[in-house]
This record gives C-alpha cells, sequence and structure tokens, in this order.
C-alpha cells in the first residue's frame, strides 16, 4: 500500500500570505502606536503673555492663485505678536502685486524681491534662507505659499514649541484633494510618515536616521537654526521636509511632529500632472534613493497591493480550493492594509475614496518612485516651476 506523505510543509501560497500578512501588519501598528503620539498643538492659554513673536516666512514663485489666502489667513491670527515675510522669487504672474497691495495695508507684511539664483542652490531653499535672515523675531514659521492657516495656528504651534523644548517642529496640514488623483496619491503622505516613522522613538533620540516633516510648515527656533545651518546646509535639496529635520538632528537639536489638521489645511496640486510631477521631483532624495528603492517597493508592494491581487485567486480557488487558514491570511492582510488609510480618513479628514482604492494608490505612489529613478540614471533630472534641479547634492552632517 502507498506509504502517506511525511512532508508537512505548508504550500507556497500559504507562505505567500504570511509574507504579506507581515507586510501589511507592520506599519499598521506603527500606525495605531503613532496615533497617541502624533497629537495637536495644545489650545493657548493667554496668547499674548504665553507667545514670543513669531516671524513667518513665505517663499513664493507664480503662486497668484494661492497667496492671497495664504496672507489673509496668517493676518487673522490675533492675540500674537508677528511679522509675515514673503519672497517673490522672480515670479512670471501677479504674486508680488498681490502681495505689495496686502502689504500696503498693513504693515506687518513685507514683501522681498529675490536676488537671482546662484548656482547649486534650489530656489525654494534659497529663498528660505533669505527669508530668515530677513526675520527679526526668535521664533520662525516656515509656510508654503498654497498652505491657509487657522485663526489660532500661530498661539498654538507656539505653545507646542513651549511645551515640548523642540528646536523643530513640523506638522502635516488637512490636504484638500478634488481630483481622483489627488485622492489616491495626496493622503499618502500621512500613511507613509505615520506607518513608518515611530514617533515615540524619535521623541527617545537624536538619531539623524529618524528624521521626519513636512515641507509645508515649520516652526524653528531662530537660534538653532541658525547654528545647524538652516536651508543653506541643504541648498541644492528638494526635499526639505527630511532634510531639515535631519539637520536639526545632526547638530543635536531636538525634532518633533505635531498634527496639523485643525492648524493648516493645503491644496497641494492642482492636476494629474502637477501632483505627478510635485511627487517626483524630490522622489530620489527619499524612497527613489537607490538604497531604499528595492527594499521600498518589497515592502509597499507586498503589504499594500499583493494582498488585494491575490483577490482573483482565491475567488477562482487557484490553484486549487482555499483552505480555512489561507483565507483568515489573506483576510487579515487586507484589514492591516486597508486599516491606516481608513483610520487617517477619519482622524486626518482624507478622502474615503483614496482609502478605497488604496492598493492603486500605492501602485502609482512606487511607479512614481522608480519613474524618478530612471530618470536620474538616464541624467535627465526632473525640472519644477521652470528651474532645472540643482546638479550639486549636499553632503550632509548625516
Amino acid at each position: 500500500p502507498p506509504v502517506p506523505s511525511t512532508d508537512q510543509r505548508p504550500p507556497a501560497m500559504t507562505n505567500l500570505l504570511i509574507i504579506c500578512l507581515a507586510l501589511a501588519l507592520a506599519p499598521a501598528l506603527v500606525f495605531l502606536v503613532n496615533l497617541g503620539a502624533y497629537r495637536p498643538p495644545p489650545p493657548t492659554g493667554d496668547p499674548a503673555r504665553d507667545s514670543p513673536p513669531l516671524s513667518v516666512l513665505i517663499p513664493a514663485r507664480d503662486e497668484e492663485r494661492a497667496i492671497g489666502d495664504a496672507l489673509r489667513s496668517v493676518l487673522a491670527n490675533a492675540g500674537v505678536e508677528f511679522e509675515v515675510l514673503v519672497l517673490d522669487d522672480h515670479s512670471e504672474d501677479t504674486t508680488a502685486a498681490i502681495v505689495g497691495s496686502i502689504a500696503d495695508r498693513d504693515d506687518r507684511v513685507r514683501l522681498i524681491s529675490g536676488a537671482a539664483l546662484p548656482s547649486g542652490w534650489c530656489g525654494k531653499q534659497r529663498a528660505c534662507w533669505s527669508l530668515a535672515e530677513e526675520s527679526r523675531h526668535s521664533l520662525l514659521v516656515f509656510l508654503d505659499a498654497d498652505v491657509r492657516l487657522a485663526a489660532d495656528a500661530l498661539g498654538r504651534m507656539s505653545a507646542f514649541m513651549a511645551a515640548t523644548g523642540a528646536d523643530l517642529a513640523s506638522g502635516i496640514p488637512r490636504q484638500e484633494t478634488r481630483g481622483l488623483v489627488e485622492k489616491l496619491l495626496i493622503p499618502l503622505i500621512h500613511f507613509i510618515m505615520l506607518g513608518f516613522m515611530p514617533i515615540p522613538s524619535m521623541r527617545r533620540t537624536r538619531m539623524p536616521s529618524l528624521s521626519a516633516g513636512c515641507g509645508q510648515l515649520f516652526i524653528v527656533r531662530r537660534d538653532s537654526y541658525l547654528r545647524a545651518g538652516g536651508h543653506a546646509a541643504i541648498r541644492s535639496s528638494r526635499h526639505d521636509g527630511i532634510k531639515l529635520p535631519r539637520l536639526f538632528r545632526a547638530a543635536g537639536f531636538k525634532t518633533d511632529l505635531f498634527d496639523a489638521t485643525d492648524v493648516a489645511e493645503c491644496r497641494m496640486y492642482r492636476s494629474p500632472r502637477e501632483v505627478w510631477n510635485g511627487l517626483a521631483k524630490n522622489a530620489d532624495e527619499a524612497l527613489a534613493a537607490p538604497r531604499l528603492i528595492v527594499p521600498a517597493t518589497v515592502v509597499l508592494l507586498g503589504g499594500q497591493v499583493l494582498p488585494f491581487v491575490l483577490l482573483v485567486p482565491a475567488v477562482a480557488g487557484w490553484p486549487r480550493p482555499w483552505s480555512a487558514v489561507q483565507w483568515g491570511l489573506l483576510a487579515c492582510s487586507l484589514c492591516a492594509a486597508w486599516l491606516p488609510r481608513f483610520v487617517a480618513a477619519a482622524f486626518y479628514r482624507l478622502s474615503i475614496a483614496g482609502a478605497i482604492l488604496h492598493p492603486i494608490g500605492v501602485s502609482l505612489f512606487v511607479s512614481i518612485q522608480w519613474c524618478a529613478l530612471l530618470r536620474r540614471l538616464l541624467g535627465r533630472p526632473s525640472s519644477w516651476k521652470g528651474r532645472p534641479e540643482p546638479i550639486a547634492r549636499d553632503r550632509e552632517a548625516a
């Protein structure tokens, strides 16, 4: 009679499902831990007594669609002493005229004309450094021109700095998304940061590798900023969201994160082309870096996309009807992949449609990373707002 097989190894599909679950579960658990640590800045007591003066610094290049709303939102902040400096970086639209008309009516606003861009500088970093040099106060708020602040934002961010003792803090504003591509890709900012950056560990150490921030909104102590080298030290970078916190931490300063959903909002891009080019312009300084792109691709596609792909053979019963264990592993993988997106949609007022279509968004995001790397390998760096990418790369202390 035939001898029963003693091979107890699980089938290949089961092994694959276990890997999917592990890749999906890790960022889901980090995300859940971060929910308790990524908190809004505290309400202010007496802003006039508690808040030091602030300098709000806005670099602007061809921002006529947004700069007026951004300025009006800053000026609506009451009970806090501040100045607003806007650097017009050779705009070819009416940006300077809009800022000038507001400055004529409110002496807290100053319009600065940008000088010629030196070789090796990214335009935004040069503008931010120039603004910092012109600033007068001890707290600096770097604000993108498409960000709108809440009426209590400056006081609350100042209170956060006082409560935490941070030298630099940043948060992701509420992201306004309208088009489908925006809904698919922009909310991934929250997923990537909160799913892969353990905030409690970041707060316990000054390790530069545990650096995170959002380039749309920073608040820094001016003396620490200057001692660290500021934007001049990352002059050729297009990714100050990562590079500026890393610079501070390499210099021994404390950085932190706060939930900016209730203190600021932003619509980053307004068309699929803008979304693609905007996310690609600095991708090679983050996940599209040669040393990161392969592991990032494995983690993102394996944990966030492959479980949804495997639904097809599961339903079809291929290569053979799935066992209860396999169905359970697949269900857990799907839940782990979806969980951070639906929680983020609820907590940070993000797109539900983007959460439902999460695997499509991740697939597009990974495609952007590979396209950005391929362009660099082919010697075709991206351009942004009519300017080519600086050739030189900074060698950071980190």
